[in-house]
């Protein structure tokens, strides 16, 4: 069959992959082990295979400040976070499993890449260019998290893993077909992670499509920044005067409400469990926290959203994004089901999820920050957990 001449569009995706690769290299360990520089070191591992054969690989990235990141190709998965305490002792930070057979089985996005939309779009439909797309329903009756199979549950390729500048980085590549999940439009997607000297996690998203299309993607780990128990002491504040309430199926309503007098008020250090169970019809809504904040900052800035502090291991995580929401979720509905890593068995809110991304059904709601790409745009989105103690 004859293939023909690429059309204008895919020759831009093609022009968009080598330029966000030039300079590079193209190195992805085969033949050694490992990659080891001044400022840190990349190494991998077979993680396992799909039961089609596809072949899972694990990167382990380190720097030299005592942090250590893994991270998987199926899902893009954060595996594992281990950072210093107070006393210097390394603790893993991230829900997780150890073998890929627990994120095939039962996982709720345990540290994934989530797309092609994070968060939930209203009865899975929504209208771009006149015309209606039915999604994917896997949270009836809304889509939720790109459906069910979204990028959290594909094997994603590893295009680069070497020590950068700003320390050891993997680059990991997908392309989303037209039609999948629903989603109009051809989508390439590169996930870049990147551990830094400062002991921070960044991950830059860029993404381009073939056809006018929308875009939320967003990261997905579970932190318990004491690595056991429930999450209800830990400290938490968020850079917002502002949230997007939500109906029972918590579908925003399109509203914004102050934060002033609610229990989401979070403009100065308040633990979790200090309101968690209020008399209030937004908590009981979520089982919990489970609300989208609108963080104090221009649209595209790279800026401080949260800051959660752990009072026993003194343990901070700082999260910058460009993105204008963030997704504040209390592990409302682990419930003791998933058997994690080391055997743990992770019960209700033993742990906290900060999504930076933007805002839930915003297909459908005109007033909030629009999510389309168009062909010839290219979508860029950078989250940075940052790693530190309290002294």
């Amino acid at each position: 069959m004859a293939t023909g001449k690429p059309k204008p569009i895919m020759k831009k995706i093609l022009r968009f992959i080598a330029l966000t690769s030039a300079g590079l290299g193209i190195v992805c360990l085969t033949g050694c082990a490992s990659v080891s520089k001044s400022n840190g070191t990349i190494s991998k591992a077979s993680f396992g295979s799909m039961p089609d054969g596809t072949p899972v690989e694990i990167y382990t990235l380190r720097n030299n400040n005592g942090m250590k990141v893994r991270i998987i190709t199926y899902g893009g998965i954060v595996q594992s976070i281990k950072v210093p305490d107070k006393d210097g002792r390394l603790g893993d930070v991230v829900l997780g499993y150890d073998n890929l057979d627990g994120y095939l089985k039962n996982s709720p996005f345990f540290g994934a890449i989530v797309g092609r939309y994070g968060n939930r779009i209203a009865n899975g439909k929504f209208t771009l260019d006149g015309r209606e797309y039915t999604l994917a329903i896997n949270g009836p009756p809304n889509h939720i998290h790109g459906g069910k199979k979204g990028f959290d549950k594909v094997v994603w390729k590893a295009l680069k893993a070497d020590v950068g500048p700003q320390g050891p980085r993997l680059e990991l590549v997908y392309f989303s077909k037209d039609g999948e999940e629903g989603y109009p439009g051809g989508l390439f997607v590169k996930a870049t992670y990147t551990v830094t000297e400062n002991n921070a996690l960044r991950l830059d998203f860029k993404a381009a499509t073939d056809k006018d299309t929308i875009v939320n993607l967003t990261h997905h780990s579970y932190f318990n920044l004491a690595g056991h128990g429930d999450v209800l002491g830990h400290m938490v504040y968020i850079n917002a005067d502002k949230f997007t309430p939500v109906d029972s199926g918590l579908i925003p309503t399109g509203a914004f409400r102050p934060v002033n007098g609610t229990p989401f008020d979070f403009r100065r250090p308040t633990a979790i469990g200090a309101r968690i169970n209020q008399n209030d019809e937004q908590l009981k809504f979520g089982n919990g926290y489970d609300q989208n904040w609108v963080i104090n900052k221009p649209m595209g800035e790279l800026a401080l959203m949260a800051r959660v502090t752990e009072p026993t291991t003194r343990r901070v995580l700082e999260v910058y994004s460009t993105e204008p929401g963030l997704q504040f979720y209390t592990g409302n509905f682990l419930g003791g089901t998933p058997t994690g890593k080391g055997g743990k068995v992770y019960e209700r809110r033993s742990a906290f999820c900060m999504e930076p991304e933007h805002y839930p059904d915003s297909p459908n709601q005109p007033t909030f920050p629009s999510t389309e790409l168009k062909p010839g745009e290219t979508y860029k989105n950078t989250i940075i957990y940052k790693f530190s103690v309290q002294q």
